[in-house]
C-alpha cells in the first residue's frame, strides 16, 4: 500500500478518538477517592493534544508485523503501549508548566493543571500519571521478555538520560549561547527520547526483526529532532490561539532554540534535511511503514 492509498487524516483521526477512548478506561475515575487528583490527572491527560505518540506506537507497529496482520493480544499491547507513552508525556507537561519550571498557565487551549487546581495537585497529579504508564506496560499480554525490554526502553527515554535529562539542561541554558550540537543533544533527550520510544514500542509489541528495528530507530530520530524544530518555528510563527499555548515563550525566557541559533530559514533548511533522512530510514521497509511516512510528513507539515 502506498502513501496515494492511505487515508491518513481519517486514519489519524481515528487513531485519536480510539487512544482518547482506551485512556479514558485506563485512568481512573473521577469519583475514586481521592477524587480531586483523580480529577486532575484525567483534566491532564483527556479531552486535547495531537496524540503523535500514540499515532507513532500505532504506526510503528503496523510497519514491523511479521504476518501482516496484528493477533488479538498484540492489538491490546499497542493500547498499553500507546496509553503508557501519552501518560508519560501528559505528566512531563503538567510539570513543565508549573511555575517552579517553564510558569505557564495555558495548556491545549485551557488553563494548565496547576492553575485550574492548585500546585500540589498538579504536583501529584503528574506523580500519579508516570507509575500508571509503567503499570500499563507491565500488563501487556506479550512474552515476558519484550515487556522486559518495554519497561527499559520506556524508563530510559523518560528518565535522567532521556526527557528528564533534557528538561534538566534546558533549564540550566537560560540566557546561555548553545552550539547546534549542544543544542540538538538537549532536544534529543527532552523531545525526541520518548518520541523514539514511541516508535520502538510499537515494533517491541509487533516483533519486529533487529533490521526492522534499526530503520525505525533511525526514523525515530530524525522525527523526533524534526518535531522540536518545528516547534521552535511555531513559537515565533504562531499566534497563542493557533498553538494552544503561550506564543513567543521561548523568545521571552530567552532560552536557545533552532531558531535563536540557525534563523528561520536555516531551521527550515535542517527540518527539510530531516524529512528527507526519515523517508529513506523507511525504505528497508517497505509499504507497511506508510503511516510512518505520513506521520513525518505531518510532523514536518505543522510549520506552515
Amino acid at each position: 500500500m502506498g502513501r496515494q492509498s492511505i487515508d491518513f487524516p481519517g486514519w489519524l483521526d481515528d487513531r485519536i478518538q480510539h487512544i482518547e477512548t482506551v485512556l479514558d478506561q485506563f485512568l481512573p475515575p473521577a469519583s475514586a477517592v481521592p477524587v480531586h487528583l483523580h480529577e486532575a490527572m484525567r483534566y491532564a491527560v483527556l479531552g486535547g493534544g495531537k496524540r503523535v505518540r500514540a499515532a507513532l506506537v500505532y504506526a510503528a507497529g503496523e510497519a514491523s508485523l511479521q504476518s501482516g496482520t496484528a493477533a488479538s493480544a498484540q492489538v491490546i499491547a499497542l493500547d498499553h503501549a500507546a496509553a503508557a507513552v501519552e501518560l508519560v508525556h501528559a505528566y512531563s507537561l503538567v510539570h513543565d508548566d508549573l511555575p517552579c519550571m517553564d510558569d505557564d498557565a495555558l495548556r491545549r487551549g485551557r488553563p494548565t493543571v496547576h492553575v485550574q487546581f492548585d500546585e500540589a495537585t498538579a504536583m501529584l497529579a503528574g506523580d500519579a500519571l508516570q507509575p500508571l504508564a509503567f503499570e500499563l506496560v507491565g500488563l501487556m499480554p506479550i512474552a515476558p521478555a519484550l515487556i522486559v525490554q518495554a519497561t527499559q526502553l520506556l524508563a530510559r527515554s523518560a528518565g535522567s538520560l532521556g526527557m528528564v535529562g533534557g528538561q534538566a539542561i534546558d533549564c540550566s541554558s537560560v540566557g546561555q549561547a548553545l552550539s547546534v550540537e549542544q543544542l540538538r543533544q538537549m532536544h534529543s533527550m527532552k523531545t525526541g527520547a520518548m518520541l523514539e520510544a514511541s516508535v520502538l514500542l510499537g515494533g517491541i509489541v509487533a516483533g519486529a526483526g533487529s533490521a526492522a528495528r534499526q530503520g525505525l530507530e533511525t526514523y525515530a530520530s530524525a522525527v523526533g529532532l524534526a518535531f522540536q524544530i518545528v516547534d521552535d518555528i511555531l513559537d515565533v510563527t504562531a499566534d497563542t490561539a493557533t498553538l494552544g499555548k503561550t506564543a513567543g515563550k521561548d523568545a521571552a525566557g530567552n532560552k536557545p532554540t533552532y531558531v535563536s541559533i540557525l534563523g528561520l530559514e536555516g531551521s527550515r533548511e535542517l527540518l527539510k534535511s530531516l524529512h528527507e533522512q526519515a523517508h529513506a530510514a523507511l525504505l528497508p521497509l517497505g509499504p507497511a511503514a506508510g503511516r510512518l511516512a505520513c506521520i513525518a510528513d505531518y510532523i514536518v507539515g505543522r510549520d506552515r
